[in-house]
């Protein structure tokens, strides 16, 4: 900025907001920071409504209370809703000062994926809302955060980048490329149970040691990337998914530590047992498909929604069958009517064949002979459909709910991957 006084002046509806040269420079919102480039006011005028150069007050004629909503959010980094105010209206301002959904709390998008579904849109653009005048705006834009530095902000890039792989381009083929990891990893680990998989690894051992580097590598140094660009370092430890790259990894650095120290891992007895089943662990690999697949992404924030409904379903089943199992043993097997069936010997046992009564048709292994065991498995069978069908009712629709707001949300991360394509 060539021009004014060191302290700039926002008039935004009537409030004033001061800030140096400085702060402007490095605002989080684009189109704030963009006033410090502008050498001239016919530049200034482009993104704002008026310039007042004795004061060097810069005029945004636009909604007040929001933009105490948005500075808070360029404070704690929280961008929630303005209470009273329609989401769509607030969803043009934040566009209007550079701003996207992604950047709302996960409650006020769920509010605005409804309010968007309502008037039957998959996704909303500012020409749509009404156009503010900046095409830097655009949601494909992934530069903006709360940090004003450019170490945060290409901090910021690189963690959507591991973090979200729809965020751009670049974010998608680095996800694709782990997805072809996972797919040759799992492979490798199913194959490796066949029974004539030693003879094939004793002909080709060099190739499967340098095809299980070559995966292991992957996936220890985009565990540690995503590790260094996270913002919060012990969430990102507790979360089960990156414990579980850590736990499926280590085995096999610890083999190749022992193998290095002469300790073969098969010799240790329970030490190699337990290496065997931690290896087995790369299987929850699988897993980081879900931030790839909508199925997955949609399946695993229903049961994340619905662990009340979850554990009343468990709850409903647990007592039937402490129920059904005592009686089934009582006249299976307790009464001495001179016919007793040994494969309802004890509850326990009998608890097997209420789960399968209940859950499925039965296996046909463990069967009532009795007659009165066999009414009782008739009541098991259909009160099991009963307790089943009620709590699996909001469980359906919760999970339609959550595969409509995760649909709304990858058509608008489309839309941008589009416009920064096009770009």
């Amino acid at each position: 900025m060539k021009f004014g006084k060191s302290i700039c002046v926002l008039n935004v509806g009537g409030t004033r907001y001061a800030f140096t040269r400085e702060v402007i420079r490095d605002f989080p919102l684009r189109r704030v920071s963009r006033l410090h480039a502008c050498a001239t006011e016919k530049e200034v005028l482009e993104l704002c409504d008026d310039y007042d150069r004795d004061r060097n007050e810069f005029f945004f004629d636009r909604h007040a209370q929001a933009f105490v909503f948005i500075m808070l959010y360029v404070r704690s980094g929280k961008l929630r809703f303005v209470p009273g105010v329609c989401e769509l209206s607030f969803y043009t301002e934040m566009l209007y000062w550079g701003l996207e959904s992604a950047h709302l709390d996960s409650c006020c998008q769920k509010r605005l994926d409804d309010r968007m579904s309502e008037i039957g849109l998959d996704s909303l653009s500012e020409e749509e809302l009404g156009d503010s005048g900046d095409e830097s705006q655009s949601p494909a834009d992934p530069g903006l955060d709360t940090v004003v530095t450019g170490r945060g902000r290409w901090l910021e890039r690189m963690r959507k980048t591991f973090e979200e792989p729809n965020s751009s381009v670049a974010a998608q083929l680095l996800a694709s490329v782990s997805v072809i990891f996972v797919i040759v990893s799992m492979i490798m680990l199913c194959t490796s149970t066949l029974p004539d998989w030693d003879t094939a690894k004793r002909n080709t051992v060099e190739e499967h040691r340098i095809v299980e580097a070559v995966c292991i590598g992957w996936f220890t140094a985009e565990c540690l990337v995503r590790f260094l660009v996270a913002r919060d370092k012990w969430e990102f430890l507790r979360r089960p998914l990156n414990i579980i790259d850590v736990v499926a990894i280590t085995p096999y650095y610890v083999t190749m530590a022992m193998a290095g120290a002469g300790m073969p891992g098969a010799g240790l007895g329970v030490a190699g047992v337990t290496l065997r089943v931690l290896r087995v662990m790369r299987v929850f690999w699988l897993m980081k498909l879900a931030r790839h697949f909508l199925g997955l992404q949609t399946l695993g924030l229903t049961l994340r929604r619905c662990y009340r409904e979850m554990v009343m379903l468990l709850v409903f089943v647990c007592v039937a069958m402490a129920i059904y199992s005592a009686l089934a043993q009582l006249l299976e097997h307790g009464l001495d009517l001179g016919m007793r069936n040994h494969d309802y010997a004890s509850i326990p046992a009998a608890a097997w064949w209420v789960i399968i009564s209940m859950t499925t048709v039965g296996y046909g292994d463990v069967y009532p002979v009795t007659i009165g065991g066999r009414v009782l498995g008739g009541v098991c069978v259909v009160s099991g459909i009963v307790l089943l069908a009620l709590p699996i009712t909001f469980i359906y629709h919760s999970f339609v709910q959550c595969y409509h707001e995760l649909k709304m949300r990858s058509a608008r991360y489309a839309r941008s991957l589009s416009v920064e394509i096009l770009q």
